[in-house]
């Protein structure tokens, strides 16, 4: 919980802002009416169930908390009080007990294994990895935890990193002589000193000169005084830097680059499901999703960090340590992220924060806070809102900017009551769409204080179910390959006439065995057309390779149109993948 700017007067009578930089997201959130009133429902229920919550969140689509719960009694309880609930079968004992054995089997690393933690919508836990780095060692430790009920393995082709940046203008501070971090949250001690809260891998130097400005200039104080003020490890990544030099002040007013400030007026902790935002040095104002709380990661090289908070923000190098807010609530300092910003983000892609108050209470440290919200006044509903552009996967959307009393901080593009695309600007592109499929989406305005336009007028869109200058259609939706299951992409061809003589199939995806493999395409009239066969018997395993492409002849009066499907069995153990395209050309 954290979020923040600094603003510290420079000894020489100038002024310099140091922004609290918090990592990437995507919108601002939890100021409104509805996040807010999640938030004080949970504090209720929370003593009211006792012992038998077994994981809360916002549902953006109700906007109302959520609550999981063993019985049908504690859920009418929850029902009564205002909240959303359902019934699951594991509670939060089993499920502690469950990421325990998980941790367990971690130690102190396995390769490719980069997250662990529970999934509170779906009563489980998750374990994150990289497919790319995985070793034999990997599938050792992947064919123990598939084997434990309630553990689901979630496999990507990337994964975040600490980020580390270079000097850019703005709200940055520099450690030493090293490359900027961005400014947390300022903080004040029992005796008044005053301090701000940063990244733990940015202060890890005991008594380090930290400075406002690039070359070693504008000293702000000293980073990690004693060597006891930092913590890069297990316990989390937070650190303290003391504001000890003359005529610097520190401000609850956040940078927002470009919109209005935000003025802190105290701290909270998220929950799945919130709109959280983050300001930083290179990727300036962001705002997502909270997908995981007390998720943890591992940076490689023996550097586990766990109780993070994952999102679906954006960030960059150079925005570590920034601060992450919820409405005008800190509640983060920004840990790490990818290495570039995605729209719709893997786990292997997602923006993560330590909380704040767990640094706060730590060093026993005051959050400055300043008055704040009074704002209560919506953006006007965004204007125009037209489609520019589509692929057989995509719709382009532009629209007019919306006005605010005091400012518009981003847009949120709802596919019906769900946000598909979020922005900072007046344009969009909405991904993961069927292909020859009519869409209808909306767009709504948000400020610094968390409040939402009325929704724009309505656009329709349809996507094109030609990819590829005359037949060829794709699905580029990701699908899992798991052992002894089978993966099940369809697409639908606009092509007329019979199929072609031969229909080519192309493959993008990920295994490790490609001898395990069963891959067929199945035709609109049913008809199945083997592509690839495993081989039976003993055999060595060799990598499916990338771009693998089929032909196959169809039958007689099979037509081009229609919905055309591909299965990918895989028929062995310990190894998986993931099938994340394919072409069809009729």
């Amino acid at each position: 919980m954290r979020l923040r700017s600094k603003i510290i007067a420079a000894a020489c009578g100038s002024v310099l802002t140091l922004s609290v930089a918090p990592s990437a997201v995507a919108e601002q959130p939890d100021a409104t009416a509805q996040q807010n009133e999640a938030h004080q429902r949970f504090q209720v229920l929370s003593s009211e169930l006792r012992g038998q919550l077994a994981g809360h969140w916002f549902d953006a689509a109700s906007g109302k908390l959520t609550v999981a719960v063993p019985s049908e009694q504690a859920a009418q309880r929850a029902r009564s009080e205002g909240a959303n609930a359902v019934v699951v079968q594991r509670s939060a004992a089993d499920l502690d007990r469950l990421l325990a054995r998980v941790r367990s089997e971690i130690g102190d690393g396995v390769p490719g294994v980069f997250g662990w933690g529970v999934d509170v919508r779906d009563n489980q836990v998750d374990v994150t990895v990289n497919t790319t780095r995985k070793t034999e060692a990997t599938e050792r430790f992947l064919a123990k935890v598939r084997g434990l009920a309630g553990v689901q393995v979630v496999e990507t082709r990337s994964q975040q990193r600490q980020q580390a940046g270079t000097v850019q203008p703005g709200s940055p501070w520099w450690p030493g002589s090293e490359s900027n971090c961005s400014i947390g949250f300022p903080a004040t001690d029992s005796s008044g000193g005053k301090h701000f809260l940063t990244a733990g891998h940015c202060t890890n130097d005991a008594n380090q000169a930290a400075y406002g400005q690039s070359g070693q200039q504008n000293r702000i104080g000293t980073s990690n005084v004693g060597g006891t003020r930092s913590v890069n490890a297990r316990e989390g990544d937070m650190g303290v830097v003391a504001v000890t030099e003359a005529n610097w002040t520190l401000s609850p007013s956040v940078n927002t680059w470009g919109q209005p400030a935000v003025t802190v007026t105290g701290s909270a902790e998220a929950m799945v499901g919130d709109r959280v935002c983050h300001s930083g040095n290179t990727s300036k104002w962001q705002c997502g999703e909270v997908k995981y709380t007390n998720k943890a990661v591992d940076y490689g090289g023996g550097l586990i960090i766990e109780g993070l908070i994952w999102t679906t923000a954006c960030s960059l190098g150079g925005d570590s340590g920034g601060a992450w807010l919820l409405g005008d609530k800190a509640v983060g300092l920004h840990d790490g992220g990818p290495s570039k910003c995605v729209q719709n983000p893997t786990d292997g892609d997602m923006s993560l924060f330590q909380p704040v108050n767990e640094a706060l209470r730590k060093w026993n440290l005051t959050l400055v806070t300043g008055g704040g919200g009074s704002d209560t006044e919506a953006p006007s509903a965004p204007a125009n809102p037209r489609s520019t552009g589509v692929t057989s996967s995509s719709a382009s959307l532009a629209w007019d900017a919306s006005t605010d009393n005091v400012g518009v901080t981003g847009y949120e593009v709802l596919n019906g009551t769900t946000v598909a695309a979020t922005s900072t600007g007046t344009t969009a592109i909405v991904t993961g769409l069927t292909a020859d499929t009519s869409y209808t989406f909306t767009v709504r305005a948000l400020d610094a204080a968390g409040n939402q336009s009325k929704q724009s007028a309505a656009v329709t869109a349809r996507t094109s179910g030609n990819t590829g200058g005359g037949r060829t259609f794709t699905n580029d939706t990701d699908y899992p390959i798991r052992d002894y299951q089978v993966a099940v992409s369809p697409l639908r061809s606009t092509a007329t006439g019979a199929a072609g003589n031969p229909v080519t199939v192309k493959v993008d995806a990920t295994h490790t065995c490609q001898e395990d493999l069963n891959v067929t395409l199945v035709g609109p009239s049913g008809r199945t057309y083997p592509l690839m066969r495993t081989p039976g018997g003993n055999y060595s395993c060799h990598a499916f390779a990338a771009g693998r492409t089929f032909t196959v002849v169809p039958g007689a009066g099979e037509a081009a149109s229609g919905t055309w499907t591909l299965r990918i069995g895989d028929n062995g153990p310990g190894d998986t993948g993931v099938l994340s395209s394919w072409s069809l050309t009729v």
